[in-house]
């Protein structure tokens, strides 16, 4: 889930069907669920609130709020430490965190520009960034490899 206000717009926005579609893949938690709305990622369980407390386990989905400067740290940090998943971010390439947590993944797909949805359904204008997908584990790396030259480029970080 995005949480970040936009101008005029809900703080809420999920990721659209088609980029899991792309993946193909299942995920075991979707450790940033939305409260209530759609619910279309692939998973068997969802953590609406309280995510960094609870215990991550399998093959995880992290869309977590992007919210300020540095919001995402903690979401990606324990997101590494879990070490086995997909998490999606913005591609603020230039900020030290993303260059942080860059390096220490096994895959990135950088994506165009995602079109969020908004919790009625509907389709939120382009945004001002483009998203990566940060993958760690095996089965991220062969999830990963379904992005194609339509739907953006991967990357193989050089180990820190």
């Amino acid at each position: 889930m995005f949480q970040g206000q936009m101008p005029s717009q809900s703080g809420d926005w999920y990721t659209p069907a088609w980029v899991f579609q792309m993946l193909g893949c299942r995920f075991a938690l979707d450790v940033a669920a939305p409260p209530e709305g759609p619910r279309h990622v692939p998973c068997d369980f969802w953590i609406s609130e309280g995510s960094l407390d609870e215990r991550w386990y399998g093959f995880v989905w992290m869309n977590a709020p992007f919210g300020g400067r540095n919001g995402l740290t903690p979401w990606l940090e324990k997101f590494v430490a879990h070490g086995n998943g997909i998490a999606l971010v913005p591609d603020r390439t230039s900020a030290p965190w993303f260059r942080d947590y860059a390096r220490r993944v096994d895959i990135i797909a950088f994506l165009p520009k995602v079109k969020f949805e908004r919790p009625d359904g509907t389709t939120g204008a382009s945004p001002a960034n483009g998203c990566a997908l940060f993958g760690i584990g095996a089965k991220a790396v062969g999830a990963l490899w379904n992005v194609d030259a339509d739907n953006g480029w991967i990357a193989l970080p050089r180990s820190a």
